[in-house]
């Protein structure tokens, strides 16, 4: 099977990290993970701080320890679908946040007469005092990557 995932990950955090993971475990045997990662205008929005390449280096780091993620692709994204509409892709893993972008990627999909991406929705991961570990609470010094209160 054929994944893809997106995002900013500005500060990669547990939560990005099981995104990842829950990717590779889906294509581990035969398919290929494509990972996005927000370049641009799409960035600038989400007040990212670190450069696409450190941003790209970070998650190389972490798909070193992973495995089962044999086959990657790693490009920027310019807009929030990337090439999830016209791609052959079986399978898109996201949060509960992202959700609506899939529903739309499924919706532009079908108007081109592809299959719909099977949605694979992950539970937030969440931080020490029970809300979700994002890179906003990170900079904003709340929490630190693995969701320790600060």
């Amino acid at each position: 099977m054929n994944v893809c995932i997106g995002g900013t990950f500005d500060i990669l955090h547990r939560g990005h990290k099981q995104l990842i993971t829950t990717a590779c475990t889906i294509a581990r045997k035969h398919g290929t993970v494509f990972i996005g990662i927000t370049r641009g205008n799409l960035a600038k929005k989400k007040q990212v701080v670190h450069s696409f390449e450190q941003r790209k280096k970070a998650i190389e780091s972490y798909l070193v320890q992973q495995k089962e993620c044999p086959r990657v692709l790693i490009e920027s994204l310019e807009d929030k679908y990337g090439p999830s509409v016209n791609g052959d892709y079986d399978v898109i893993v996201v949060s509960p946040q992202t959700k609506v972008v899939a529903e739309e990627i499924n919706r532009k999909r079908s108007k081109k007469g592809k299959k719909p991406l099977e949605i694979i929705t992950i539970p937030f991961v969440l931080a020490e005092d029970g809300r979700p570990i994002s890179s906003t609470r990170i900079r904003r010094k709340e929490i630190d990557e693995n969701g320790v209160v600060l």
